[in-house]
């Protein structure tokens, strides 16, 4: 398990995915979809892909920036039932090295002010490399292909 004093990583915070539950409805206020997991689809709540017959949900989720023009709802999986979350200690998600990813950076007023491919083989030296800029504020992992918001990644200390 790979951990830094540098970042922390974060999934989906428990109490909106609650809201989420509790209600049926999604950021957009669509009603949320259930379903017995393929196998291999990104869970957002514990930064984990889903075992194959696992019952998850897709909900549009809206990642944590300004309400401005860079805020987007887009699907994520996520599971039924409330679930202990990562079990990675803040680091990078073990299980997701080696996935190629984008690093989108925020600056404080959720604008995009840059952003990296990586290959997931060091995602930690492209991380240190986006945050080396001082405007970036924070960076939102997204899905190659699909562009699907994965997770957050915040300097440790704020």
């Amino acid at each position: 398990m790979t951990t830094t004093a540098t970042f922390l990583v974060h999934a989906v915070p428990a109490a909106a995915l609650e809201l989420v539950r509790r209600t049926g409805r999604d950021a957009a206020g669509q009603r949320v979809e259930g379903r017995l997991a393929g196998g291999g689809e990104p869970l957002r709540c514990c930064l984990r892909d889903a075992e194959a017959g696992e019952a998850v949900l897709l909900v549009g989720y809206a990642p944590p920036i300004a309400a401005v023009a860079y805020r987007e709802i887009g699907p994520i999986f996520v599971h039924t039932a409330a679930c202990p979350g990562p079990d990675h200690g803040g680091g990078y998600p073990p299980g997701w090295r080696g996935r190629a990813q984008v690093l989108r950076a925020y600056d404080r007023q959720g604008r995009i002010c840059g952003g990296r491919l990586h290959d997931g083989a060091d995602p930690e030296a492209v991380i240190a490399e986006l945050f080396a800029d001082p405007q970036v504020h924070q960076l939102h992992s997204r899905n190659v292909i699909y562009g699907c918001f994965m997770f957050v990644v915040e300097r440790a200390g704020g």
